[in-house]
């Protein structure tokens, strides 16, 4: 499997959700940087085909939660149950013991549910019953958020959301893409064959995390993270947890392109993903990712 690189992997995805490599890609970066990925968007435009046919492409086992408000965090986590044959208390791994977990509609669950995620996203590891239990490595999050508009639903608070390194959309397939789709174009996720393995994810992640970062692109960095704080127009900035998001994406966007090195056109192509769910804008019917794009602009001279 030496052979196979990301971009082999990117090829094989494209060919399962047409015409939609910039999200493909963001969702690769994403895992190659070591993050999780939070996907808004509706339902049906194949969230679910994106994370099975990246777990099956990766060769890594796949599971998919649905989440609902009566759901409880033993049933993400798992639970510690009296075996009566050991004659003791076993622990049984709930479905985060996975390597690519979807979290299926994350904002319907409750407050306390959502909580269970964070110890895993951020330490790779759960806590139960005063004992922790690490989680497979890779560990890759895809989870899905319906908008704020709809019914049933509970807000992400600030510390999960930044648990995410990037929040995206994928979007209604184009005109082209969507006759392919109906002229059965398109590979089933379910049929794919492994092209990767877990040793391999981490020898890309090793990869990635060994692209070059320049001083100029590292002001750069600390430029949009010391505006975000100081703008009177934000009430809560990007955190230094964003700002290490921000460096591992431009690294692995910059290594899914080929380079070992970084260039400010990474930075354009990430940084809303990155820094949008993470700004608490003052004004209620501001969006953060509109505001991150403004002050690329303000701060860089530049935006997508």
């Amino acid at each position: 499997m030496s052979s196979i690189t990301p971009q082999t992997l990117l090829a094989a995805l494209g060919e399962i959700l047409l015409d939609k490599e910039k999200a493909l890609r963001l969702v690769v970066a994403g895992l190659l940087a070591g993050g999780h990925v939070l996907v808004e968007d509706l339902p049906g435009v194949g969230k679910t085909t994106l994370a099975l046919g990246l777990s099956r492409l990766l060769g890594l086992d796949f599971t998919r939660v649905q989440m609902t408000a009566d759901l409880l965090p033993g049933d993400l986590i798992g639970v510690t149950l009296f075996d009566p044959e050991q004659k003791g208390f076993a622990f049984h791994p709930g479905p985060l013991f996975h390597a690519v977990v979807l979290i299926d509609e994350i904002n319907r669950a409750s407050p306390r549910t959502q909580s269970a995620l964070l110890e895993a996203m951020a330490e790779g590891q759960v806590s139960v019953d005063g004992r922790s239990h690490p989680l497979p490595h890779p560990f890759f999050v895809i989870a899905t958020q319906n908008p704020k508009e709809h019914a049933g639903v509970f807000p992400l608070p600030e510390s999960q959301l930044d648990r995410f390194m990037i929040r995206m959309a994928i979007g209604y397939p184009s005109a082209q893409a969507e006759l392919q789709l109906l002229a059965g174009k398109h590979r089933d996720p379910a049929l794919l064959l492994p092209l990767a393995d877990a040793a391999l994810v981490a020898a890309w992640q090793g990869m990635v995390r060994q692209v070059f970062l320049s001083d100029e692109i590292t002001a750069m960095i600390l430029a949009i993270a010391r505006q975000s704080r100081s703008d009177a127009r934000i009430a809560l900035g990007l955190s230094p947890r964003g700002v290490l998001a921000l460096k591992a994406m431009v690294q692995a966007w910059a290594y899914l392109q080929g380079r070992d090195f970084v260039v400010p056109e990474d930075l354009q192509a990430v940084s809303v993903a990155v820094v949008g769910h993470r700004l608490l804008p003052i004004a209620a019917q501001q969006d953060g990712s509109d505001l991150a794009a403004l002050l690329m602009r303000e701060v860089w001279g530049f935006g997508p």
